[in-house]
């Protein structure tokens, strides 16, 4: 929702979006059905195990995938983790993790944990340089490639399948931000996706692993149903995650097509009447719902601020917050400005009025941010 029974409109849906109500629905019948533990074998044990199975197949099916390569894991996060450690112990070759300057830090923070890294540089608008990619892939001692299916931050959809590395280096493809949004890509051997952000609970993540991909636990064991997966299963979470999966995928044409026509009119309306103003990522293979870019002279975390005074919730990928004091990674490594960054992804109900009187609020806004600092 956009919020104007409060008088806001919510334009940060990358880290979450509102829970779809195809999931809300599901959920809340689901609570009564499938709080057991799905390996007991007394009528609520069995009842939730069919619930959890009926929830893979789902799943399986709108991302089309074999059931028995879905695993549900705690968070988008986890399944990242899993999915690329796992392909790193069970690889023949190496540890060595070949990766893009622009992943999310989850990548690169399961990388620095449990394998070594070979970063590759990318492109102004975000897409890794090929022929860097396969050359590090083909180097002694390399076991995965890892590379994002489309960027959490400026939105650029990277060829995932289009690369030809060597037969026994599998490739490991972050879909966290993509995933629903946008079809599977092809040539990948394990892939992460959020719940969340696809309008299911929090707390959902799935891991792909492909039937025949050389993947081993990274992790200790646990005596679940699925020997990838650790903990209880959040069975009526995972069950409302594949309603709402199986919603957005049946929506995609329609929802995605609207969407990106809205990105369209941010990017040039932000263009054409904010000065200094830089729009990144690729302005056709991206997210459809997500376009982020910088102003010169004005800290991001000031934007944020002032227009979420003026009922607009928008994220800033950038720098010098408060939090961290470093610019982002993604923005760094594309060369573009990192100050100033502003980041907008729809809802599925945002609508050109919204976009419209973002854009119309945006230059004051900027103007006056400026003016502080005798600009």
């Amino acid at each position: 929702m956009t919020g104007r029974a409060t008088g806001r409109t919510d334009l940060d849906s990358a880290s979450a979006e509102p829970l779809h109500p195809a999931a809300r629905d599901v959920l809340l019948a689901a609570l009564e059905r499938g709080y057991a533990d799905p390996r007991r074998l007394h009528r609520a044990g069995r009842e939730a195990r069919l619930l959890l199975d009926n929830a893979r197949e789902a799943t399986a099916d709108a991302l089309g995938v074999r059931p028995d390569e879905v695993t549900f894991t705690p968070s988008g996060t986890h399944a990242v983790h899993l999915g690329l450690l796992g392909l790193v112990r069970g690889s023949r070759r190496g540890d060595v993790v070949v990766h893009s300057a622009v992943e999310h830090s989850a990548v690169r923070h399961a990388v620095s944990w449990g394998a070594r890294a070979v970063e590759v540089g990318v492109m102004g608008d975000g897409r890794v340089y090929d022929g860097d990619l396969v050359e590090n892939a083909c180097s002694p001692g390399v076991g995965v490639v890892a590379l994002q299916t489309a960027n959490h931050e400026v939105g650029t959809v990277q060829d995932v399948g289009g690369f030809e590395l060597p037969n026994d280096v599998p490739l490991f493809t972050d879909a966290c931000a993509s995933m629903g949004r946008l079809p599977l890509p092809d040539g990948w051997a394990a892939a992460a996706g959020s719940a969340h952000k696809w309008g299911g609970p929090a707390g959902v993540g799935v891991l792909l692993v492909r039937k025949r991909a050389r993947w081993r636990n990274p992790f200790p064991g646990d005596d679940r149903v699925d020997e990838r997966s650790t903990g209880f299963e959040n069975v009526p979470a995972v069950l409302a995650a594949a309603a709402a999966l199986q919603a957005v995928v049946a929506e995609r044409e329609e929802v995605g097509a609207r969407q990106h026509e809205l990105v369209d009119v941010v990017r040039r309306r932000v263009a054409a009447e904010v000065p200094d103003v830089e729009v990144v990522g690729d302005p056709d293979r991206r997210l459809p719902h997500l376009v982020t870019f910088s102003c010169l002279y004005v800290d991001g975390e000031a934007l944020v601020t002032e227009l979420d005074r003026r009922g607009f919730g928008i994220a800033s990928g950038s720098a010098c917050t408060a939090s961290t004091l470093t610019p982002s990674h993604v923005l760094e490594a594309m060369g573009v400005l990192t100050h100033g960054n502003v980041r907008l992804s729809l809802q599925r109900e945002t609508t050109r009025a919204d976009v419209d009187a973002f854009c119309d609020a945006l230059p004051g806004v900027v103007a006056e941010i400026r003016s502080r600092v005798g600009m």
